[in-house]
């Protein structure tokens, strides 16, 4: 039985120079959460709080949002919130900067809340919006945190990323303008439009997929692969970076509604252990799980008919190749050297991704020793695993 859709939040823009929109907003302060020099050094900070002014809100900067946000960041975060008592949230950055805020809200509106188990299944998700309402503006395409019911927070007692999803956590309002991102580097390029990518192609193959989340999906998935690699290149070209920008969102908005699936679950368990970029985990992952997944009749037809469409013949070997492009490697090996201390997380790290929420959604669900054999090809860089 399909699920309930929820395509953004109460407003969703894009385009240059929307960003313009929040002095049209209604209120009297805010809390803009953000990551590290970026948004300040590019001024983007300063002309938020510019415009949020023009809105006549007094607004207050929390910054140093982690690239993992960890749970005591949160905390902090919500600590300022209580204090100020702003009721607008403003989410400013990257993917990690827009979940710490989704966070922080949680724990603003609900002080009751001490720890992450408190909003993990088998607990009631709170409800949201009695304080103040989420504004989200990405500075990568990448995450489509901005339009997403989804969180990765870092819980430090355990080192592992641990995802939250529910639908009171999508942005009231996403601001998708591509100006923010001319200044994003070419490495971050390739790895949060990796991100959005693999978004999109996981959608395609989830259990959940369906009508819409399908048209979403492709239409995201088409226009990043022809157009990342100029993103990349030619970070100045702000026809690619509104392509971009839109095609990321796009596919936040079809993975939100279907979830993801294993290559996400593996990334998840690599960036908790190791401390692997998320979008350059699900990059070199991507392929593999392609691969794997078309051992299934059914997603080989989905990936068939979607390389059909872009005119391609085998869409793991087309990611390959742009991974190739974007000076991404081939496996998990070029990124920690030492094998041993690899292979000895093997076994626990196959059970943790199993665990993953995405995993379920997967049109495979392996088992254990499956996922240990994916775990150690992602590694080496061989096998094509079934």
């Amino acid at each position: 039985m399909m699920r309930p859709m929820k395509l953004g939040g109460e407003q969703l823009l894009f385009g240059r120079g929307c960003i313009s929109h929040l002095a049209n907003l209604s209120g009297t302060r805010a809390v803009i959460v953000t990551g590290g020099s970026s948004m300040s050094k590019s001024g983007v900070l300063s002309h938020v709080q510019d415009l949020l002014s023009k809105a006549g809100m007094a607004a207050e900067v929390f910054s140093g949002v982690e690239s993992d946000p960890s749970f005591s960041t949160v905390l902090r975060g919500s600590e300022l919130m209580k204090s100020f008592q702003p009721d607008w949230i403003v989410g400013l950055g990257g993917g990690s900067a827009m979940d710490a805020a989704k966070a922080m809200w949680i724990f603003y509106e609900h002080p009751e809340l001490k720890s992450l188990q408190d909003i993990l299944p088998p607990s009631p998700f709170p409800h949201l919006r009695t304080k103040a309402r989420l504004i989200c503006i990405p500075s990568t395409a990448g995450t489509g945190s901005e339009v997403s019911r989804s969180i990765v927070i870092t819980d430090e007692k355990t080192g592992l990323k641990i995802g939250i999803g529910n639908m009171e956590m999508v942005p009231d309002v996403a601001l998708c303008d591509p100006e923010i991102t001319i200044s994003l580097p070419p490495k971050i390029t390739a790895e949060t439009g990796m991100d959005a990518l693999t978004h999109s192609i996981e959608a395609l193959v989830s259990r959940r997929a369906n009508y819409v989340s399908n048209i979403l999906a492709t239409a995201a998935a088409r226009d990043i692969i022809f157009t990342l690699p100029h993103a990349y290149q030619h970070g100045d070209d702000i026809d690619a970076r509104e392509t971009m920008l839109n095609a990321s969102m796009v596919a936040g908005l079809a993975f939100t509604n279907v979830s993801l699936g294993i290559v996400h679950a593996i990334a998840h368990t690599l960036g908790g252990y190791f401390k692997i970029a998320h979008g350059l985990a699900d990059a070199i992952i991507l392929p593999y799980i392609i691969r794997f997944n078309s051992s299934e009749s059914s997603a080989a037809a989905i990936y068939n008919s979607f390389s059909a469409s872009c005119g391609i013949t085998d869409l793991a070997s087309t990611i390959e190749s742009l991974n190739n492009a974007l000076s991404i490697p081939r496996a998990i090996s070029a990124l920690i050297p030492d094998r041993s201390v690899y292979e000895s997380k093997v076994e626990e790290m196959a059970r943790i991704a199993l665990q993953d929420g995405v995993t379920k959604t997967n049109p495979i669900i392996p088992d254990e020793a499956t996922m240990r054999m994916l775990l150690l090809e992602v590694y080496n860089g061989t096998g094509n695993a079934k």
